[in-house]
Parts: C-alpha cells; structure tokens; sequence
C-alpha cells in the first residue's frame, strides 16, 4: 500500500504542511559570542610579540598561511562574487583589496566620478573573514588634499547616508555568495589582548583580529 493510500486528501494535505513547517521553522545557527569570537582569533594571532624578531613563523602565522592557501585555491569564487557585486553597482567601480597579512577578503565600492552617486571621499568596504563565518560592511571617509585622499575615517554602522545603498547591496551579496553573518558593530569593537600586525594592545579588537588591522589602507 503507498503511505497515501487509505488516507483523505484533506489529511495528506495537513500532513505535506506540517512537515515543510518543520523544515521552514529549524532553527537557526546561534551568532558567535565574542568570547568565541576571541578563542578562533588566538589560533591565529598572538598575546606577546616573541617570534617578531625571529627568522621563522609563529605557529599561528602557519596555521593563517595555511587558511590563506585554502582561499586562494577557491579565488574564482571570489571573483565571481566581485563581477556579481559590480552588475548590482553599476554606478561602483568594485575594487578587490585582498592581502595574506589580513584574515579577510576585502572588496570596496569606490562611487564613479561626474554621477548624482556619493562623492569620492566615500568609499564602502565589504569583509569576510576567513578566520570565522562572519562579515562586516564599512565606511571610509576622506580629506582631499591636492587631489590625494589622506586622512582616513572609519565608519561602522549606522553608516552615512549616501554610504547605505551600496553597504545593503553588498551585505545581501556576501550572505548570498558565503552563507557567512553579519557581525555586530558591539562585538567588533571587543578589545582583545592581541597583536595583529603592528595593531597592540590595548588598541586591538576583533574586528582587527577577523578581518584587517589597516582598514584605511585602500588603493
């Protein structure tokens, strides 16, 4: 007999909702704490400066390198993401700022020159972090001093508004593309007792930890 037979179509029916209602309704993975945020950022960064002066690496600087290896053996992904994310910016040029010092790919949205679009001392930063399954969406804002930009500031959400356009459409790209969660402008700014690059204690945070402690360095 088939599982339907002897059943009604009213019944058959229920039962069909009643199981796409539990597959709808299965929770969803609970956001890492900065706690644990905190314990994945120790493998790959220090809490003294011992192997700054020495020839070889840190065991944390190997385990990074060998993530690194990792991406950049799945690098078409990312540039698929990126030509993507360029189709939904047309008034963008999407730039990739991707450096093995960083544990995060990094793109930003630099607004095209002469348009009605945000000026150019605007500029949005997307970051996944390879370390942990989350990403983060930044502003920079800079002073024009003969045509150069300088002076670089950070703006995390809430976000200026001619920065929220294009920060939405690269969110919604990013959890799309990497099924990764947005981090929480609070935990980011977790202090941490960590060196990352040249960033020290007391003036690292997670966000230097998971994605780049230069986020004003920008082509």
């Amino acid at each position: 007999m088939l599982p339907s037979e002897g059943l009604g179509l009213r019944e058959c029916a229920t039962r069909r909702r009643s199981l796409l209602y539990l597959v709808s309704s299965a929770p969803e993975p609970m956001p890492l704490s900065a706690d644990q945020l905190l314990d994945i950022a120790r493998r790959y960064w220090r809490s003294d400066k011992d192997y700054y002066l020495r020839q070889e690496n840190s065991p944390e600087t190997e385990r990074l390198q060998a993530l690194w290896e990792q991406e950049l053996g799945k690098v078409e992904r990312w540039k698929a993401f990126l030509s993507d994310l360029q189709q939904a910016l047309p008034g963008f040029t999407i730039g990739n700022v991707v450096t093995t010092a960083d544990a995060s790919l990094r793109c930003v949205a630099y607004p095209v020159t002469g348009t009605h679009l945000p000026p150019s001392n605007q500029v949005v930063v997307g970051c996944v972090s390879i370390v942990a399954p989350v990403y983060i969406i930044y502003g920079v804002e800079y002073e024009r001093i003969g045509g150069a930009r300088r002076h670089p500031r950070i703006d995390f959400e809430p976000l200026p508004p001619g920065m929220r356009f294009p920060a939405d459409i690269m969110a919604r790209k990013i959890e799309a593309t990497f099924g990764v969660s947005a981090l929480p402008r609070e935990i980011a700014e977790t202090p941490v007792p960590l060196f990352v690059e040249w960033k020290e204690p007391p003036h690292t945070t997670l966000f230097h930890a998971l994605f780049t402690s230069e986020p004003g360095n920008l082509p």
